[in-house]
């Protein structure tokens, strides 16, 4: 059960140096051509390198489960943008968010594989809890890997959440379950409050790509609930 990240699962997520980090690139693998090259950093905490969930998220958009072509399509917590630069590979029209520290780095990502996309992608600042206005009329897909760790984010993400979506938006969450510390409460909390606005439903493990999958990282398809 491991989902080719480059490490046994047990261990968590590497911590390299930062010297080793300064130009350490990931090759992302795609199906339908040349692999994605997606710069990472040691600085900035954990936005900067490429989690596992994000590997098997992006993976998981190349089955074709997911019509992208021309769809209008906003990642959440993009870190280096892996996720949305793959669903642009895949023609859809991207917007990548995070936090003002991450827009270099998607800058720079997003250059590195330009010629690979054939929507478009483009990144912007989105800090949870706070007005969407310009991501305004709600996009086709929002994509998250990853998003669920700090509680007190839980709600700032939700609202987030509730403000992007339309009736016919598609949420995809991917997310590796942690059993560490207070992960599991976290984690518990934030399908809790989810349920409230939103119907879940968690993809098979036979539905991901048949390399990129683990026993302990989920993808959950998320709607609202009609009213």
């Amino acid at each position: 059960g491991e989902a080719r990240a480059g490490r046994p699962r047990e261990e968590g997520p590497r911590r390299l140096s930062a010297a080793a980090m300064a130009g350490f690139v990931r090759e992302l693998e795609r199906r339908g051509g040349p692999a994605l090259r997606l710069e990472q950093r040691a600085a900035g905490g954990v936005g900067c390198v490429v989690w596992d969930a994000a590997l098997v998220l992006a993976k998981f958009l190349e089955t074709g489960a997911c019509p992208l072509a021309r769809r209008d399509v906003l990642e959440l917590g993009a870190g280096t943008g892996a996720v949305g630069i793959m669903a642009a590979t895949l023609g859809a029209n991207v917007t990548v968010t995070d936090l003002e520290e991450l827009q270099e780095l998607l800058m720079v990502n997003i250059e590195n594989n330009r010629h690979l996309v054939t929507g478009s992608v483009r990144a912007k600042v989105l800090k949870w809890g706070e007005d969407v206005t310009e991501f305004q009329p709600p996009p086709d897909y929002i994509l998250m890997a990853d998003c669920i760790y700090y509680e007190e984010s839980l709600e700032p993400l939700l609202k987030t959440l509730k403000d992007l979506t339309g009736p016919d938006t598609c949420v995809l969450c991917c997310y590796e379950q942690r059993t560490m510390g207070k992960n599991p409460e976290i984690e518990r909390k934030y399908f809790e409050l989810l349920q409230m606005d939103f119907e879940l439903e968690k993809i098979p493990l036979d539905k991901h790509d048949e390399e990129y999958r683990s026993e302990d990282i989920h993808i959950v398809n998320i709607h609202r609930k009609q009213t």
